[in-house]
Formats: C-alpha cells, structure tokens, sequence
C-alpha cells in the first residue's frame, strides 16, 4: 500500500472519532488557547513515551489512541490558528469537517513535499523516535510560546504542529493501523 492511501486511511480513522466526539461534546475545544492545546499535546507524547519505556498501562488505553489523539489536537490547533479565540464557539459538525479537510489537505501536502526531499525517511526510523521528535516539537511550540510567537530564523508553531500531525500519522502507519482501517 503507497503513502498517500495508508495517510488516508489512518485520517479517515482520526476524522471519524473527532466527528463523533463534536457530536457528543460540541466544539468546546474552541476556548482553548494554544498553550492549552500544546499541553494537552506534550500530555499525551509524554504518555507514550512512558509507555514505550515501561511497556505496561494501568488506564486502558495504549499508544494508538494516543497518537490519534496527537493528530486530532494538531488538528484543532492549525483550525485554532487559523479561526482565532474570537467567533463562533458552536460550529455547526459539516464547518468543522471542512475545517478539518482543509487542515489535513494542507498538512498531508507538506508531508509530500517533505517526503520527496527525504525519500521517506521515516519508513526506517524506530516509533520511539517519531515519539521523541514529537515531544521536541513540543518543546520549540512552547518556547515559541513563551517567545509570544516571535522567532528568528525558526518556522512557526503551525509548521510545528503539522510536523506532528504528520509524525503520528507515520507512528499509526508504523503500528499498521492502515493496514486494519478501511
């Protein structure tokens, strides 16, 4: 299976548990600010990372879903950077599956770009890596952050977050998520 159709699938996947939990609890996730959702960020690599090194969960749920949480929150905060905090906090769930193709179209397209330069790269790298790769994208989010968005030479904070939108969707494509979803 190519690419482009594993990245699919694992969106299709990500996009149908966000569709169901707006229906379930709205848009409340429109109030947070964005070191809000980089904490919720760092929150859940930091779960994996735990898990990967203690190889036990005592809550349930596993990396997986962990993951899919990652790229639902880089998901919600490109639409954030892009929205604002002032608006609409009940978007109607057909805006906020606009929204978020448009977020994924773009992202999925600098993953491309990337891929090209980097021959796929990420096919031969250890999950634990992605892993920290995400956390240290945490990391340059929250000093931009702390930096009030102002940066020298850097790329943005949504840049940032959708290198790490794209990391766990090669985490899932790793773990053969993919490969189960239709």
């Amino acid at each position: 299976m190519d690419t482009s159709t594993q990245y699919d699938r694992i969106v299709k996947h990500c996009q149908q548990l966000f569709t169901k939990k707006t229906a379930d609890y709205g848009t409340a996730w429109r109030i947070m600010r964005l070191p809000s959702i980089t904490d919720q960020l760092y929150i859940k690599a930091q779960r994996i990372r735990t898990l990967e090194d203690k190889k036990v969960s005592k809550v349930g749920e596993g990396v997986t879903e962990e993951y899919v949480a990652i790229v639902n929150y880089c998901v919600i905060a490109v639409m954030q950077l892009e929205m604002g905090l002032q608006g609409d906090d009940n978007l109607p769930i057909a805006t906020v599956g606009q929204k978020y193709d448009q977020v994924i179209q773009e992202t999925k397209e600098l993953m491309f770009a990337k891929n090209h330069d980097y021959g796929e790269a990420w096919r031969d790298m250890r999950l634990t890596s992605l892993t920290d790769l995400i956390l240290t994208k945490i990391y340059r989010v929250k000093q931009i952050e702390d930096n009030q968005g102002a940066t020298m030479v850097s790329e943005g904070v949504k840049a940032n977050y959708q290198d790490m939108l794209n990391y766990a969707i090669f985490a899932l494509i790793k773990l053969g998520i993919a490969d189960s979803k239709s």
